[in-house]
């Protein structure tokens, strides 16, 4: 599965890559300081350190570009980073995935009403941090999953907007809170957001989690989201991991 591959590239690359970029640091502070030493005259600085030749590479410049090829070579060495995950066959949204970018925005018209989601990287939980202090059983269980973040906008012509802010976990589906917006309000208006969505009554919930569902917001959509975004997350940290090294090699 991609995501325990990513898990276990996290647990195994980090570490490593804490510790070359840590352990040089004292070679380098040491070199920047070496030019400026003058017995005679601590302030004198050398007219050569202005000199327009190419500089040196730095050991420790080495080092980090050492280090980086290794992660980069890591990373291509899994087997999500190019994956493609195809939708179900019911998946009723268009999906746009600009690169560089960490989120992913789905789009779809539903009986006249225009919906999209903003899905954005997932929260993965590998399971080290153990806070179980939550009375509700059901609270704490969900506290351990990886879940993706969703901001779900519903909008009908010439009204109002209904906002969704929902975490989707591998089985099910939460509302954290439902906002209505009027898209004529000025921007630096603060409108009432309505009482907690935990706070309405249980038929409410159970009717707006139905109504989501319908629009196509379900486990069976956010399963693939899951997958979807942490196969993106792997390719955008790829790229990011090169444009690092491409900056590091002009530098040095």
């Amino acid at each position: 599965m991609a995501f325990y591959s990513v898990l276990r590239k996290s647990a195994s690359s980090l570490r490593p890559l804490a510790a070359h970029l840590l352990k040089p640091r004292r070679n380098y502070y040491a070199l920047l300081s070496a030019p400026i030493i003058n017995h005679r005259n601590p302030l004198f600085l050398p007219c050569s350190h202005f000199s327009s030749a190419p500089l040196k590479k730095f050991p420790s410049d080495e080092t980090l570009l050492r280090v980086i090829e290794s992660e980069i070579r890591c990373t291509e060495d899994t087997d999500d980073h190019d994956r493609v995950e195809d939708p179900p066959s019911d998946f009723p949204f268009e999906i746009i995935d600009s690169p560089g970018q960490q989120i992913i925005t789905l789009k779809r018209t539903y009986q006249g009403e225009d919906i999209k989601v903003e899905v954005q990287m997932p929260d993965l939980v590998t399971g080290e941090n153990e806070d179980d202090r939550d009375d509700d059983a059901n609270e704490s269980e969900r506290a351990n999953q990886s879940n993706v973040p969703l901001v779900v906008s519903i909008a009908k012509k010439d009204g109002p907007i209904l906002e969704f802010a929902c975490f989707a976990y591998p089985d099910e589906i939460t509302i954290d809170s439902l906002t209505v917006k009027n898209p004529e309000n000025a921007e630096d208006q603060i409108p009432y957001e309505g009482p907690d969505f935990q706070d309405l009554d249980e038929n409410l919930q159970k009717a707006f989690h139905k109504y989501l569902e319908i629009r196509g917001i379900k486990p069976r959509t956010t399963q693939f989201l899951h997958e979807y975004m942490i196969n993106k997350d792997s390719r955008e940290y790829l790229v990011w991991m090169k444009k690092l090294k491409k900056f590091i090699e002009k530098s040095s």
